[in-house]
């Protein structure tokens, strides 16, 4: 117990080496950097991602995937979400 307890003690002390001077120096005065307000979810995004999870447990729900039949569970449930995200992402990177 006592090798465990010397670990967790160099472990505390190279954090509070490399942390706490981070923490003590003084933050020069000016603005303020804000974060951006990271962006919600839309209706249509969250509706895909329902869809997209539903088909999965339905896909596996009717093929059992358990009982030997992978390679048609991933055929039909899970390389059409995955074809489905990937038009997604790519065509969201044409609008921007």
């Amino acid at each position: 117990m006592t090798g465990i307890s010397e670990i967790l003690l160099l472990i505390f002390l190279i954090l509070c080496i490399l942390i706490v001077p981070r923490l003590m120096t003084p933050k020069p005065p000016g603005k303020k950097k804000t974060k951006p307000f990271p962006r919600a979810f839309t209706m249509k995004i969250r509706t895909a991602i329902v869809l997209s999870a539903a088909d999965i447990i339905i896909s596996a729900l009717w093929i059992k995937p358990w009982q030997g039949r992978i390679s048609m569970f991933i055929v039909s449930g899970i390389l059409p979400v995955v074809f489905g995200w990937s038009l997604f992402w790519i065509f969201s990177a044409q609008k921007k």
